[in-house]
């Protein structure tokens, strides 16, 4: 299981030390959340954070939009070079298009399904996809419990997955603990995006172990 620590969580007024610190500890990714305030309904990071972040940061970076206007955001964050952009399904009209943008720019495309939205809406993307993000709680804040349902959701996904790109890695975000951790994983579950679980642990390097199952 490969580990992506959100720095939604981190601590802003020391946000160096925490992006080396998860880095340092064994971490995967670094996952960003961008949020513009329309899409969900809290205000989060823009580009002079972010580009701070990838100064530090000595992982690749996963940045999952939550935002309305999708292209012009991949534009503003495409000079970072992130290793991932995700973007959800519920906003995005012209998906494949989007998807191909985001290729074109040397960057691997993702898709994110909030929890009511079933892996059926995006069966005819899935071979062009490189992840799909699954939220286990409703996006926009953070510190919120697991759902529950995103197993059943995970293991159909997963069967999809096998079928039609079985390079595509399935990534879980919200709630993500050391309790469900081996759930998620016996579904097929690739990544984990933890916040709280990590960043309010005594030890994030023991936090992260302990979700690299």
């Amino acid at each position: 299981m490969k580990v992506a620590p959100s720095v939604l969580s981190a601590d802003f007024g020391n946000l160096q030390r925490d992006v080396e610190e998860i880095c340092n500890s064994g971490c995967d990714l670094v996952h960003v959340d961008v949020m513009d305030g329309h899409f969900v309904p809290n205000l989060t990071i823009g580009p002079i954070v972010v580009s701070s972040i990838a100064k530090c940061a000595t992982k690749p970076l996963d940045i999952h939009l939550m935002v309305q206007n999708n292209t012009f955001f991949v534009e503003l964050f495409a000079p970072l070079k992130p290793k991932y952009i995700s973007f959800h399904i519920e906003e995005e009209k012209h998906p494949h298009r989007l998807i191909q943008k985001i290729r074109s720019l040397g960057i691997k495309p993702a898709i994110v399904l909030n929890p009511h939205t079933p892996p059926e809406s995006i069966e005819y993307l899935l071979q062009d996809l490189d992840m799909v993000l699954l939220m286990s709680v409703n996006p926009g804040f953070g510190g919120q419990s697991f759902i529950e349902s995103v197993i059943p959701k995970a293991s159909k996904l997963n069967d999809m997955r096998n079928k039609l790109n079985p390079n595509c890695l399935i990534e879980v975000d919200g709630g993500v603990n050391d309790k469900n951790i081996q759930g998620l994983k016996d579904v097929g579950v690739d990544i984990v995006v933890a916040g709280n679980y990590i960043f309010k642990h005594n030890s994030k390097k023991e936090a992260i172990k302990s979700l690299q199952i």
